[in-house]
């Protein structure tokens, strides 16, 4: 009996979307050790207080949190460290033109595995919301819900 092997899962920043307003989204490499992928294949990983930096004409993930691997032989990674992302020039340098000009910021929406089975991040250039424009969000949200009870309701009867 072969067992199939257990899809990776993505892991999702949930709260960007609720803090952020998001207006540009882009997916780029990230430079990660052996034991830091196996972590992140068994969904060891944490993006929520993470941020994206340029510096030096080079991109990082700083504060993404990827648990040791506990079967790591040699010696484990650091589970904070600064991290590259593998993005290409001319992107770098536009989104440090956005970022450095019109005051945004780079925040990972999520981590996940593309086909080929490489670590992707998925970026998103974002400006922080204001307390009222979290409360339109929230009664968006409860607007969607009561729709969709609704509509549950209305089916049913």
């Amino acid at each position: 009996m072969s067992k199939v092997p257990q899809q990776p899962r993505r892991i999702e920043n949930k709260k960007a979307r609720f803090h952020f307003e998001i207006l540009e989204e882009h997916e780029a490499g990230i430079e990660l050790t052996g034991s830091e992928v196996k972590s992140l294949r068994n969904g060891q990983g944490k993006i929520e207080e993470s941020f994206a930096m340029i510096r030096g004409g080079q991109a990082f993930l700083r504060d993404c949190h990827i648990a040791p691997y506990v079967n790591a032989t040699v010696r484990p990674h650091e589970p904070t460290r600064e991290r590259r992302l593998l993005l290409h020039r001319r992107e770098i340098r536009t989104l440090h033109e956005k970022v450095t000009q019109q005051g945004l910021t780079l925040i990972p929406l999520s981590l996940f595995f593309n086909e080929r089975g490489l670590v992707k991040v998925n970026l998103a250039l974002a400006r922080g919301k204001k307390l009222f424009d979290k409360r339109e969000t929230i009664k968006k949200r409860e607007h969607q819900r009561d729709m969709a009870r609704a509509l549950r309701r209305r089916r049913s009867s």
